[in-house]
């Protein structure tokens, strides 16, 4: 049983997630992985702009024992982390307003390491029985990192879409970001099918998952040397 406690200031999503060892026929592993997440993504883009508020309350339509579930959520937790990333830049930001936005993005990053996790540990139990073959090969990234970029790409490419549609910008500000909007979405056609041939191999037995902990330091009072320091 993994469990998942998500709190911001003004709501809190509890994610209680079971997995059963012998689910290897499960088709959400074995095709398209990458297809269901896209989907999945654009839904959490549609629904968070259609108020486009940072505390708006979160509303994941997917069965809470799914792994839609967790990629909703991951990709609700970029899409907030990308809108306050927004407001810090503002150059008139108040020294104070700014500080409380950067500690509120520190713990949203946080959170979203969490739910990376959270999703590798699904793939590590879905794939624990799997005998790999002598000659597999480790992978430079787990799945669940893999799908974080494709969640951060969906981001890119919805507000990268919405600047070709300005209409208070010069011509050239168009064709800029439309020359940019090919390329990333390319780059997603590329990562997707990255992703389902990595699992894929996985489950075959090609691959196998190695997942280290993210092992975050700064927000650790114990590691963090600022944190621990004694003032003299």
């Amino acid at each position: 049983m993994f469990i998942l406690v998500f709190m911001s200031s003004r709501w809190s999503v509890c994610f209680f997630f079971a997995v059963k060892r012998k689910m290897k026929k499960n088709i959400i592993f074995a095709v398209m992985i990458s297809a269901i997440a896209n989907n999945i993504f654009q839904r959490v883009l549609e629904d968070y702009h259609r108020y486009d508020d940072i505390d708006h309350p979160m509303e994941n339509p997917f069965d809470n024992q799914s792994l839609e579930h967790l990629l909703y959520l991951k990709c609700w937790i970029d899409t907030m982390q990308w809108h306050m990333e927004d407001i810090v830049r503002n150059p008139n930001i108040l020294p104070q307003e700014g500080l409380n936005w950067k500690r509120r993005i520190d713990k949203q990053n946080q959170v979203r390491t969490d739910t990376v996790e959270y999703i590798d540990s699904y793939y590590l139990q879905q794939y624990g029985d799997v005998q790999t073959k002598q000659h597999a090969r480790i992978n430079t990234e787990s799945p669940a990192w893999a799908i974080d970029r494709l969640s951060i790409l969906a981001l890119k490419i919805y507000h990268m879409d919405q600047e070709t549609k300005r209409t208070d910008v010069e011509q050239a500000h168009i064709l800029s970001c439309q020359s940019k909007l090919d390329i990333l979405l390319e780059q997603r056609k590329d990562l997707s099918q990255s992703i389902d041939e990595l699992l894929s191999d996985i489950a075959s037995g090609d691959k196998y998952m190695k997942v280290y902990k993210q092992m975050k330091m700064y927000n650790d009072p114990s590691l963090n040397p600022v944190l621990y320091k004694k003032t003299p």
